[in-house]
């Protein structure tokens, strides 16, 4: 067998790290070889491209790669009964124990592009259905890491912990079977549900506590050990759950075990179903939450499917939302989770105005309602929710001074006002911010003044969000007491600021300058509600030199 060993490649190359961005499954074929010595170390016969083997030839290694690692990509999909380093090359041959177990891995990394040290390593079927390997040092090495993972296992399912030697392995399981995993950059809401859908690929999750620290969405995720939690850990850490946002940091937690009292959309013991949901109910249900997340323009990148936001046909977020709704390209059939969830979700769609979850549009009115009259102006509801989205218009209602509807730029830009505004206290009150049956705000009819309570905002110099790509669309973070301060000139000092800052009569407890850039500062105020109002105040406020500043809420603390 002096000839090339032809593999085939399952699915597409990713350029992105996203969990549920675009997979195309019986996409394109593409032919690779590997040529070289290396061939004639297999025994089996040459089988037609395509074809289902026990082997999975894995390409695109980075270079110090080590065994484990290699044995760990497989062991979470049956037991590993050989392996193959071609170190040169980047590339390895894993055996399983049966032609499913190596179905269900190519399948499952075709849609889930496994990540080690930052590169995306590929997944293909071998041409070849066993392997025979010599005793070269390197494949003395890999078989004494096969055996040393194989006694830890003892030889059945799990999943393996990545160390560069087989005496590592040993400690995995003394790790803490809890994770605790912080989302960055939250642009979209992240729900428990969505949260199940990715850990539950690594194994089964017992228990999910998801909570707000530090002004970060953070969960504890529970599985049954520790090493299903370290696989879990070491595939999604990094990882972008919508394309260029939602980030998963992952660690191990502190706790062994978690003690959850409800089943609701916070918490949820999947052991007990019998748990009560307790009395709180969440300012927005899941299934709305679910139903704004999927169709926020740009979350899914699907470009071989109808829109730019339609689901990834095989990564069915199936338990996040339960959907399957009437409309959606049939392409994306095998979303379906029977009729039950299809109610609920058609509920939710048309509440956000979304036709099969895929138009941009949406129900982008919000209603806020327990405003101050004798404090809030349209400018000043314009300042605040553009902090979460463009605003177009805004009115205050003639009759009803407390109530205001303000017509953001998309539903989705209204979603996440939504989620972070309401409930918040401003002038005294705590505002209501609920989605609007209204689909637009009119305007006054010409020669009709109604005292200056509607304002059209559509061509204000002022939105963050303009700019396709915005660095504005990663520093979204809910109101916090701290503010993030940016275009300050550079005659401008402490003091000045701290002075502008109290003038409103607000309590300014602390300021820093960033050290690299003393164009940005942190300022700390005496409460949220005082630097909600501060940001209203002072956000574009001309500091001279034709530098205005700009005011956001910070996620960090001074």
């Amino acid at each position: 067998m002096d000839g090339s060993v032809h593999d085939i490649t399952v699915g597409t190359k990713r350029g992105s790290d996203e969990l549920f961005s675009s997979c195309v499954p019986n996409g394109p074929y593409i032919m690779n070889s590997a040529n070289g010595n290396d061939s004639k170390k297999f025994k089996g016969d040459v089988r037609s491209p395509g074809v289902p083997s026990r082997v999975v030839h894995v390409r695109k290694l980075p270079n110090d790669i080590n065994e484990a690692e290699v044995i760990g990509l497989g062991l979470p999909f049956g037991k590993v009964t050989n392996l193959l380093m071609l170190k040169g090359k980047n590339q390895a041959f894993l055996e399983l124990n049966s032609e499913e177990c190596a179905q269900t891995m190519v399948s499952y990394y075709s849609n889930v592009t496994p990540v080690i040290r930052n590169h995306p390593i590929y997944m293909q079927y071998s041409t070849h259905k066993e392997l025979k390997t010599d005793n070269s040092p390197n494949q003395v090495r890999a078989q004494a890491a096969l055996q040393a993972v194989n006694a830890l296992h003892g030889g059945g399912m799990g999943s393996v912990a990545i160390s560069a030697d087989a005496s590592g392995l040993a400690g995995a399981g003394a790790q803490s079977p809890v994770l605790r995993v912080i989302v960055e950059n939250l642009f979209y809401p992240v729900t428990l549900d969505v949260l199940h859908q990715i850990f539950s690929k690594f194994g089964t999750v017992l228990k999910i506590i998801t909570f707000t620290k530090n002004n970060q969405f953070q969960a504890l995720i529970q599985y049954a050990d520790g090493m299903t939690a370290q696989h879990a850990k070491l595939s999604l850490d990094g990882q972008n759950i919508y394309n260029g946002c939602c980030t998963l940091r992952i660690s191990f937690s502190k706790l062994t075990s978690l003690n959850v009292k409800y089943n609701n959309d916070k918490s949820r013991d999947y052991t007990r179903p019998d748990l009560p949901t307790a009395d709180s109910q969440p300012s927005i249900d899941p299934q709305t939450m679910a139903a704004a997340a999927f169709a926020a323009p740009g979350i899914i990148s699907a470009t071989p499917y109808a829109g730019a936001h339609a689901f990834p046909p095989t990564f069915a977020i199936q338990q996040a939302a339960g959907l399957s709704v009437p409309g959606i390209p049939s392409a994306l059939a095998s979303l379906g989770v029977g009729h039950t969830g299809m109610a609920a979700a058609a509920a939710a769609a048309s509440r956000l105005g979304l036709s099969g979850l895929t138009v941009p549009g949406g129900h982008n009115v919000l209603l806020v309602s327990n405003l101050n009259p004798e404090s809030v102006t349209p400018h000043c509801l314009f300042i605040l929710f553009g902090v979460y989205g463009d605003v177009m218009r805004v009115k205050i209602l003639f009759n009803k001074k407390e109530n205001a509807l303000i017509q953001m730029s998309d539903g989705t830009q209204a979603q996440l006002a939504m989620s972070h505004l309401n409930g918040q206290r401003l002038h005294g009150r705590a505002m209501r911010v609920a989605l609007s049956k209204h689909t637009t705000v009119q305007l006054p009819r010409e020669g009709h003044e109604d005292q200056g309570l509607t304002k059209d905002f559509s061509n204000s110099p002022l939105h963050r969000f303009k700019k396709p790509g915005s660095k504005n669309y990663s520093n979204i973070f809910p109101p916090s007491a701290t503010l993030h301060l940016s275009n300050i000139p550079p005659s401008v000092v402490e003091d000045e600021l701290r002075r502008l800052f109290a003038s409103s009569g607000a309590t300014v407890k602390a300021f820093k300058f960033f050290q690299k850039d003393r164009k940005m500062a942190l300022i700390q105020m005496g409460s949220v509600e005082e630097a909600i109002e501060s940001l209203i105040e002072f956000h574009n406020h001309d500091l001279g030199e034709n530098h205005h500043l700009r005011v956001s809420f910070s996620k960090s603390t001074i």
